[in-house]
């Protein structure tokens, strides 16, 4: 089965989330953001998810974590949770 490892940020409006993403594409720490404005638990740990496999996420989630490049953060990706920015970091 594949697997991947991802890290999120978790936020409750498309512009926050927009707002954050540029302050990652600008040079911020994918992992700093998270902790200062996830809400998220995962927030805490940078937005760590660990590894896991198609079907244990959303289908949102999903669709993102098994079709995106590796290491290029992806959003904002609307669930039934709110507005995530989404890195893939290894898929095999």
């Amino acid at each position: 089965m594949v697997r991947a490892t991802a890290r999120h940020l978790l936020v409750s409006s498309q512009e926050h989330c927009e707002i954050l993403k540029q302050l990652i594409e600008s040079g911020a720490d994918f992992g700093d953001i998270a902790r200062q404005h996830s809400a998220c638990p995962s927030g805490t740990q940078g937005g760590e998810l660990g590894a896991f496999g198609p079907g244990m996420m959303v289908r949102e989630f999903d669709e993102v974590v098994f079709s995106a490049p590796i290491n290029v953060v992806q959003g904002p990706v609307k669930t039934q949770f709110g507005y995530h920015l989404v890195e893939v970091t290894s898929r095999g």
